[in-house]
């Protein structure tokens, strides 16, 4: 059960910074926050959850640094959101061949957002739409109405769409992720691929029945180093679930490249699930050339 080298590895959830200061990234529901620690301390809102939050320093070109930690630990290409900003087009123009993107979302926008997807999928080429359903203002649920015009977008499309599932990290309501809400979606949209984020803890039991009953639902393991996978989801892949769990890790919003890649090597994962889970599953579920 051996981590395989040179596979040039595919990560699912990876971000490009700005500036020294991310803090940017949660300003969208920084007005659901409450508790003055997290408002007070916390660097980013989960912080709670993540000891050593990876420090980039001030670099003259965050992009380029950001490849330089990609290419130091195998990772052949990136999924990063299109923030329709200079680092998104940047990474497009200079590095085509490391980033695809996906487009984070918001559902209350109604069809303005749809229009949006629709535009800049036909301007950039998306890989797939991103919604954090917990971190929407007001909060949107996975399976509430005002996110059916977004699935039926990228249904249209043949994009991917990428939920955070479970309990959120930052410290704001639950009831917007709880995995009992993909059913309906899965079930309403069968052509829809559905992409997990963030763990689904703690319904990781469910989130492998549901994966069980729908072919569209998949699985990505962001935010969680390697050594806290839920022991569910690498049973689930060691067995029935070999082409339904992609690696995603959180680089640098919460975990650094050291630290996933250092634990990697100590999960007990099977020596064929291994190639589907760092490459083979992203190409196929994002349709990369």
């Amino acid at each position: 059960m051996a981590l395989p080298q040179d596979i040039g590895i595919i990560d699912c959830m990876l971000g490009i910074p700005d500036a020294e200061d991310r803090s940017e990234w949660f300003a969208a529901f920084r007005p659901l926050i409450k508790d003055a620690q997290t408002l007070q301390q916390f660097a980013m809102p989960a912080q709670y959850m993540f000891k050593d939050i990876p420090q980039s320093g001030q670099q003259d070109d965050y992009l380029r640094w950001v490849v330089e930690q990609m290419d130091k630990h195998g990772i052949a290409r990136a999924l990063v959101g299109w923030n329709d900003n200079d680092s998104s087009r940047r990474a497009k123009a200079q590095y085509a061949d490391r980033f695809f993107f996906d487009l984070p979302v918001d559902p209350n926008k109604g069809m303005e957002e749809v229009r949006r997807i629709k535009r800049i999928h036909a301007e950039v080429g998306l890989s797939a739409v991103s919604c954090f359903p917990a971190g929407t203002l007001p909060q949107v649920a996975i399976n509430h109405k005002y996110m059916f015009p977004i699935y039926a977008a990228c249904e249209e499309l043949g994009l991917p769409i990428l939920l955070n599932v479970g309990i959120p990290g930052p410290r704001i309501p639950m009831e917007t992720q709880k995995v009992e809400h993909l059913d309906e979606v899965c079930w309403f949209f069968p052509e829809l691929k559905v992409v997990m984020r963030h763990g689904a803890e703690p319904w990781e039991a469910l989130a492998v029945k549901l994966m069980l009953k729908w072919p569209n639902l998949y699985y990505s393991t962001s935010a969680f180093a390697p050594r806290h996978y839920p022991k569910a989801i690498i049973d689930y892949a060691n067995t029935r679930g070999a082409d339904k769990v992609l690696y995603a890790g959180y680089f640098p919003m919460g975990l650094s490249l050291d630290r996933i890649m250092g634990d990697m090597p100590q999960v007990p994962f099977k020596d064929e699930v291994w190639p589907k889970f760092l490459r083979d599953n992203a190409i196929r579920v994002f349709n990369l050339a």
